[in-house]
């Protein structure tokens, strides 16, 4: 009879977790960093992963940023005496140091999960007028000289704002109703609100679409004129 070999079992890796473990916090912390930050840091040979290193990048220089600016306010506040102007553009700097991560952080978002861009490219720029708002107000507390300057710029700005709120409007429609003129020519006529219900209504369709993007292109010219 011929006898039949057993295959040996392989020997048992030898773990090495406990020698992998941190020795302190102090370790964890570098660990951490490397896993998160340093093996996904940008460089000239990969280039095409950056939705892979820009939000922790962006993170580390938002933590770079804040361990700069909190110096250097000491540093003015021992200067001069703390007077109510210096209180308040200080504290309207605090709420700009959160106000601006959050929007950038939802910028961000879009950026690395851009599937959509007829639909995402106008909201990325709607986000950006909270930290276009939020600079300007503490740049006109801090200098009020200059605020007229930054203030027009900031209501340019709210004008390009509106205008790319009815692109992403009419983009989303056309793309949920390829004929939306055909839609639109459908419904009910609507009636103008007080107190222009004296005016006569405006016909569906295509004069709709069209008399609403007129609207929002005056405004786009007539506010900073006005604001000029």
């Amino acid at each position: 009879m011929s006898t039949v070999e057993v295959p040996k079992p392989a020997p048992a890796e030898k773990t090495t977790e406990k020698a992998n473990l941190p020795n302190s916090w102090f370790g964890s912390i570098i660990q951490l960093l490397k896993e998160n930050l340093l093996q996904n840091m940008p460089c000239a040979c990969n280039r095409s992963n950056w939705r892979r290193w820009i939000r922790p990048l962006l993170v580390l220089f938002y933590a770079t940023t804040i361990l700069v600016a909190v110096p250097i306010c000491i540093w003015k506040f021992q200067k001069m005496k703390v007077g109510m102007h210096t209180k308040s553009w200080f504290i309207a700097g605090i709420f700009l140091l959160l106000t601006i991560p959050v929007s950038l952080w939802g910028i961000l978002q879009h950026l690395v999960h851009y599937t959509q861009p007829e639909l995402q490219k106008p909201i990325i720029r709607i986000l950006w007028m909270v930290p276009i708002y939020s600079v300007d107000s503490w740049v006109a507390l801090v200098y009020p000289k200059i605020a007229i300057y930054v203030d027009t710029w900031r209501e340019c700005y709210e004008a390009y704002v509106i205008y790319n709120f009815m692109i992403f409007l009419t983009n989303y429609l056309t793309i949920r109703f390829p004929n939306l003129i055909l839609h639109l020519e459908a419904k009910d006529q609507q009636n103008h609100i007080l107190p222009l219900c004296c005016c006569p209504p405006w016909a569906m369709g295509e004069m709709l679409l069209f008399r609403c993007k007129l609207g929002v292109l005056q405004y786009t010219v007539v506010r900073p004129i006005t604001t000029v």
